[in-house]
């Protein structure tokens, strides 16, 4: 079955196109530029993934995010939340959470997915899904990938259905499966910002460095 892979170069959406290119499922790999502070770097990472692997790819440009309410992904009204954040508590990743929530990102990036799936005859859209941002996201979970994939049974003429290789893992447990996949994590971006190098402070930089340092031990 072909699929297409949201693929936004962070960790968790390289593993599962590494997946996918692997099991010779991958038919097109799409990144959306919605505004977000790290767009340039995502673009950049995402096509040398893609083209690494020999998988068209498509960026989607979404402007009307910036008409959704404030966040810190997309406004730079709002600070990003950084090494002031916990992440190992749950409080505090519930109020980081709320920073960066952007209203229905991935009903709509899944949807339109869905479009592209069913128009180059792939039967499943796959997206980078974990078990740590299930607990404060709650468009990040099983129970909303499979009620999102019994929409599309209406919606797709071929009932795309949604598809997530690491949403039962954690970070750690998705970077060790990026290893035996070879992943090239030169060019995984895992932070909310732009720049030369990743700025280690933010909380997703903060996930991924402590996903590192323990998958490597």
């Amino acid at each position: 079955m072909k699929s297409v892979v949201l693929l936004s170069s962070g960790l968790d959406s390289s593993v599962c196109f590494a997946e996918e290119v692997h099991a010779g499922r991958a038919v097109l790999a799409l990144t959306f530029d919605y505004g977000q502070r790290a767009a340039e770097r995502e673009l950049l990472m995402a096509k040398a993934q893609a083209d690494k692997a020999g998988v068209p790819h498509r960026v989607v440009k979404l402007d009307f995010f910036s008409q959704f309410s404030a966040n810190a992904l997309t406004s730079t009204s709002i600070d990003v939340p950084t090494s002031q954040v916990d992440i190992d508590s749950m409080e505090a990743s519930v109020e980081s959470a709320k920073s960066v929530w952007v209203p229905n990102r991935n009903g709509i990036f899944l949807s339109i997915a869905a479009g592209f799936a069913e128009s180059c005859g792939a039967g499943l859209v796959v997206t980078g899904f974990n078990v740590e941002e299930a607990a404060t996201f709650p468009d990040n979970t099983k129970d909303y990938m499979e009620k999102f994939t019994s929409s599309l049974s209406f919606s797709t003429s071929n009932k795309v259905r949604i598809s997530s290789p690491t949403v039962d893992m954690d970070k750690t447990q998705i970077y060790k499966r990026g290893i035996e996949l070879g992943v090239d994590f030169s060019v995984v971006w895992p932070c909310y910002f732009s720049g030369d190098q990743a700025c280690g402070q933010c909380e997703s930089c903060q996930r991924f460095e402590r996903a590192k340092k323990k998958a490597t031990v």
